[in-house]
């Protein structure tokens, strides 16, 4: 019976295992045609449609989505994967980090993938790695950032799909650092939106999105300077295709991920994501990125809210929205919702319990005391009479004086009716312990005349 059990198990794990890359294949579905969901929002202005198959168009700041077509399908990212690789790179090393080349990196320097032309045993720094890895979208950058930051490239691989998951993708799973073909291998616009927001957060993230030019000098293992220009159009100056305030962003193609694009631009304090993927041409997913971008900024202004900020379409008013709070940790934090479509949030410290007023305590124990004690009018006639140079009457004192002494009279007095309650109490429950002995012998007593009547 145990052998036809184990067998059993072996059949189900060898199942599983040969069932998981058909899954994971079947669910990037490049056929299906979705719509822009956002259209759909009640007093929501309407977008025009993208020629790409997804894309999504997300607040910086809030991450509110704007756009919202295929958002959540996944797709393959192709070069893109490199937003990810970069931002797990600056969380956990330094920039003047020596990196030296190895197998793992040199084996992806071949005609079919981007590369610098590395060499085994050649040493560069981090940031000249990272450069590499966004600007010329170097492969053998990828693959060795990898290796040096996890100690070996799976565990760095371990490492991207974790911080996913901690920004809150649920539509990725990368199986490499750099976007090279692989059914395992895919995300979603919305995902990469995520991604891309987070390491908007950091500076040095910041700074290696940001450059679109960058030399490497010669290394130890070649003469010639390895000089970049960024692949992106709208964030090359020269380009037809330039918009005015982009801060960077990452592009990528393979064959069965069609062009991919994640841009960021940011005009007037607000910064805007866009990501489309499985574009026909690079020019299509810049066109599609730019007309995202000009549907933001014409058709919605950020607002600000205590304690944070929410984005409206123009002439909506922040009092129509409805909201959710919850208490965290001393905090409340509360997300602002047109309809049921977030909009934006906030986080303020928790208000403090309101105390009661001590002069209005007192001031009520003083006017219960005047109208109990008939020593007070005596003593109040008395005591107007006389007036100090200040300007304050003797007889104001005498009365403040006197209802001190009868608010802490009337205190005492309550306290020792307080303190004589369990007095009583006590002498309560002496009793009633007597009574009970006293029972308890009188019911032994009967019981014992009843035997001697028997007998």
């Amino acid at each position: 019976m145990r052998k036809v059990k184990k067998l059993f198990t072996l059949l189900t794990a060898l199942y599983m295992s040969l069932m998981l890359p058909v899954q994971v294949m079947a669910a990037v579905d490049l056929n299906t045609k979705y719509e822009v969901d956002t259209n759909k929002i009640q007093g929501w202005p309407q977008a025009a449609d993208i020629a790409s198959d997804t894309g999504i168009l997300m607040d910086a700041d809030t991450g509110a989505v704007l756009f919202d077509k295929g958002g959540d399908q996944q797709r393959y990212p192709a070069s893109i994967t490199k937003i990810m690789t970069l931002l797990v790179a600056v969380e956990n090393s330094s920039m003047d980090e020596q990196v030296t080349f190895t197998e793992t990196g040199v084996r992806n320097v071949t005609a079919d993938s981007s590369n610098i032309n590395s060499k085994i045993g050649e040493v560069m720094t981090m940031q000249d790695c990272l450069h590499a890895l966004i600007i010329q979208s170097a492969n053998d950058a990828a693959a060795q950032i990898a290796e040096h930051v996890g100690g070996t490239e799976q565990n760095f691989i371990d490492m991207m799909n974790q911080r996913a998951a901690q920004i809150g993708c649920t539509n990725t799973h990368f199986t490499n650092s750099s976007g090279l073909p692989d059914e395992n291998h895919y995300s979603s616009a919305k995902d990469m939106a995520l991604i891309f927001r987070e390491g908007l957060k950091n500076e040095a993230f910041r700074s290696v999105i940001g450059d679109a030019d960058y030399t490497i000098k010669p290394t130890n293992m070649t003469s010639d300077k390895r000089v970049f220009h960024t692949h992106h159009p709208m964030f090359a100056p020269e380009s037809d295709i330039y918009y005015q305030g982009c801060i960077g962003g990452k592009t990528g193609f393979t064959n069965l991920a069609a062009h991919t694009l994640v841009t960021a631009v940011e005009q007037n304090g607000t910064t805007y994501i866009a990501v489309v993927m499985h574009g026909v041409e690079l020019s299509t997913c810049c066109l599609d990125s730019k007309a995202l971008f000009d549907y933001g900024f014409r058709n919605f202004t950020k607002t600000a809210v205590d304690g944070g900020s929410v984005i409206l379409p123009n002439g909506m008013d922040v009092n129509t929205l409805t909201t959710k709070s919850e208490n965290n940790n001393g905090k409340v934090d509360t997300v602002y919702y047109v309809g049921d479509h977030q909009v934006g949030n906030s986080t303020v410290d928790e208000p403090a319990a309101t105390p009661t007023p001590e002069a209005a305590v007192s001031e009520t124990a003083g006017q219960t005391a005047a109208s109990g004690t008939t020593g007070n009018t005596s003593d109040e006639s008395a005591g107007t009479d006389n007036t100090g140079d200040s300007g304050t009457s003797s007889g104001e004192v005498s009365r403040n004086s006197k209802n001190t002494q009868d608010t802490r009279s009337t205190t005492a007095g309550e306290e020792g009716e307080t303190k004589g309650i369990p007095a009583l109490r006590k002498i309560l429950l002496m009793a009633m312990a007597v009574m009970v002995l006293i029972l308890i012998a009188l019911l032994a007593a009967l019981g014992r005349k009843e035997r001697k009547h028997r007998r």
